[in-house]
């Protein structure tokens, strides 16, 4: 898979996650904690979600040479990598929600708003 997010509006607050290349991704949390956030994907154009992932992984893999290696990533950095690797397994993260009242079109979640804050 191939994953990175530089500045970009419709998450203005967080960090930049740098263009990678993972081929044969291995996930593996680093501890218990799981954060919620919003998520949207280009597959469910329109819609955000509240979705709980793991806030702080490694993940190791192959990059475009085939040269292994691991990183230790938290925070948005790590929530990228998760909804990125779901789409391998045919996972959406629609699936992921455990409240639908958090999930559905931007303008009904958000009425007034572009994007939903990141809280």
């Amino acid at each position: 898979m191939i994953f990175g997010v530089q500045a970009n509006p419709r998450y203005p607050d967080v960090e930049e996650v740098p263009d990678t290349v993972l081929v044969n991704p291995m996930l593996a949390p680093l501890s218990d904690e799981i954060e919620e956030g919003w998520e949207g994907c280009l597959s469910v154009p329109g819609m955000r979600g509240w979705v709980p992932r793991w806030h702080r992984l490694k993940y190791a893999g192959f990059d475009e040479q085939g040269k292994r290696f691991e990183r230790s990533v938290e925070g948005f950095h790590a929530r990228v990598v998760q909804h990125e690797c779901d789409h391998l397994d045919g996972v959406l993260y629609p699936m992921r929600i455990r409240d639908l009242s958090k999930f559905g079109f931007n303008e009904a979640l958000f009425p007034g708003q572009d994007l939903p804050s990141e809280d």
